[in-house]
């Protein structure tokens, strides 16, 4: 993986902390376009791995990215599935079998029969399978090498005990599509003990690291000692602990553990895009 990935919850105005910028980032990335253009100028200082949800407006920005392959050739997506809102909208407007039909296209005989022996039968691995392709036919032809479950789903997973499933979506993403699964998690060292209890070894984990524990589930000191002595491929997000951190002083906290293999972050100018990168890059 790259050291530093760019993130996408500026551009679907997600902030933990502050309404009034989630205002105005709503308004400064209205159009897709605005996109387009913060992530040309992270291209430009360097970054050439975007890490994203399945927000319909990504699949407008991969239809732009198919259209020019010479421009992004070396461009990387690391999508994150699922986009819980998506599916939690859809299934207030259309119940749960409306939404499946929405979200998993096909023929009645084919993938829609499928899904209803999923349903029928409980079969989570099969329903698992059939939206993951749903999810990614918006990356079709895209360079996709790691694939992400999101917080949602892993920590729920996490919660009911049902870490077989894990397994299983690691086998499908490296048969299916030839790439690495990663994990996202508000809790990282449970989920480093339960992939390892399945088989899974040296995981790419994101997660929140940052100096003051925010959403760090079990604290910094636990965090600190599974960064320093077990074997993961960890990501760093919410490193700035949602701007409770001055951005010197989080990124200098990361360098201390040389394990951490990339920072994931999100912007919304060029000049902040390059403090980052700069700061990342001297520190770790």
């Amino acid at each position: 993986m790259d050291k530093i990935l760019f993130g996408d919850n500026q551009f679907f105005a997600v902030n933990h902390v502050s309404d009034e910028k989630s205002r105005a980032q709503s308004i400064q990335f209205k159009e897709d376009a605005a996109i387009i253009k913060i992530l040309d100028q992270a291209i430009d200082v360097g970054i050439n791995t975007f890490m994203c949800t399945t927000h319909e407006r990504i699949a407008n920005i991969c239809n732009y990215i198919r259209l020019n392959p010479k421009k992004y050739q070396n461009f990387n997506i690391y999508p994150c599935m699922p986009y819980a809102h998506k599916y939690a909208n859809a299934v207030t407007e259309l119940g749960i079998m409306g939404t499946i039909k929405n979200y998993i296209p096909g023929s009645i005989f084919g993938t829609f029969a499928k899904g209803g022996f999923a349903l029928m039968s409980k079969d989570f691995i099969k329903l698992m399978e059939l939206l993951i392709d749903a999810e990614m036919k918006m990356f079709k032809d895209l360079n996709t090498p790691v694939i992400f479950i999101q917080n949602v789903i892993v920590d729920m997973i996490l919660g009911l005990k049902m870490y077989d499933i894990f397994k299983s979506y690691d086998q499908y993403i490296r048969t299916k599509y030839n790439a690495e699964p990663g994990y996202i998690t508000m809790n990282m060292p449970l989920l480093l003990d339960s992939l390892n209890s399945v088989g899974i070894m040296n995981p790419i984990i994101c997660s929140s690291i940052n100096k003051i524990g925010f959403r760090m589930s079990g604290g910094v000191e636990i965090y600190e000692k599974y960064l320093s002595e077990k074997q993961f491929r960890p990501i760093a997000m919410q490193v700035l602990a949602s701007g409770a951190l001055h951005p010197s002083e989080a990124i200098e906290y990361l360098g201390k553990f040389p394990n951490i293999e990339s920072v994931l972050f999100g912007a919304s100018t060029k000049s902040h895009i390059q403090e980052t990168k700069m700061l990342i890059n001297k520190h770790l």
